[in-house]
């Protein structure tokens, strides 16, 4: 069998000695050893990660949109308006939500150790809380005394939930597609690239989910 090809790292820092250094669950989103030409699935996740990392601009710069306009318009809320308002479903939704990272990885080390039914049911669970999330989430707006139209507030809380909304749905169907992948005979043999890459984006829409929430429901005027 033919040794591996490495693309050599001519840079003058030496990125395979600072990817060493860094924790282990951060060295699974970068490619090691100056580039392996066989480590697909090490290049793969780490254009993943810059993906999501182009994401996070997008996000960012709603982020800052919303605390600007809301520091900048002091009459934030229109005259008879209650805005969206904490409560014990909005939480609850959140729990589920952000629980749901810990079953996808659940999942994924499952996979790991070639416990494929365990594997497919953790994944149709995490799926199952997400759908739970946007049904939630849908309910919650049919519930609101304010629309898209309404000023400047309603339309940056749409704007902000629905994006992350869409994102949430992106997310179920890979996990779908990643769990309709698991009854095709060997397919995860060779690697589970799908897997970790659908794991990733999981953990990005929770982050995200983590800042919204912040920003929408916990910073009162």
């Amino acid at each position: 069998m033919a040794n591996p090809t490495h693309h050599i790292d001519e840079s003058p820092i030496r990125f395979d000695r600072l990817v060493q250094s860094l924790p282990n669950w951060l060295q699974r989103f970068l490619p090691i050893g100056g580039g392996l030409a066989h480590d697909h699935h090490g290049k793969g996740m780490f254009g993943v990660t810059v993906f999501l990392l182009s994401e996070s601009l997008i996000f960012l710069s709603f982020f800052f949109t919303y605390i600007a306009l809301r520091l900048t318009h002091p009459n934030w809320l229109p005259l008879g308006v209650k805005g969206p308002e904490l409560s014990q479903f909005i939480i609850f939704n959140t729990v589920v939500l952000l629980s749901s990272s810990f079953v996808i990885q659940a999942a994924e080390n499952a996979l790991k150790r070639h416990k494929t039914i365990q594997f497919r049911w953790l994944l149709a669970l995490t799926s199952g809380m997400g759908i739970y999330f946007l049904v939630a989430q849908a309910i919650e707006w049919s519930n609101l005394n304010f629309r898209l139209t309404t000023g400047l507030m309603g339309g940056t809380f749409y704007l902000l939930t629905g994006f992350h909304g869409l994102h949430v749905l992106a997310g179920i169907i890979l996990q779908l597609l990643m769990l309709a992948r698991s009854f095709i005979r060997g397919n995860y043999n060779k690697g589970h690239f799908g897997v970790s890459a659908s794991t990733l984006f999981w953990h990005f829409v929770d982050v995200i989910w983590v800042v919204l929430f912040s920003l929408i429901y916990l910073w009162r005027t």
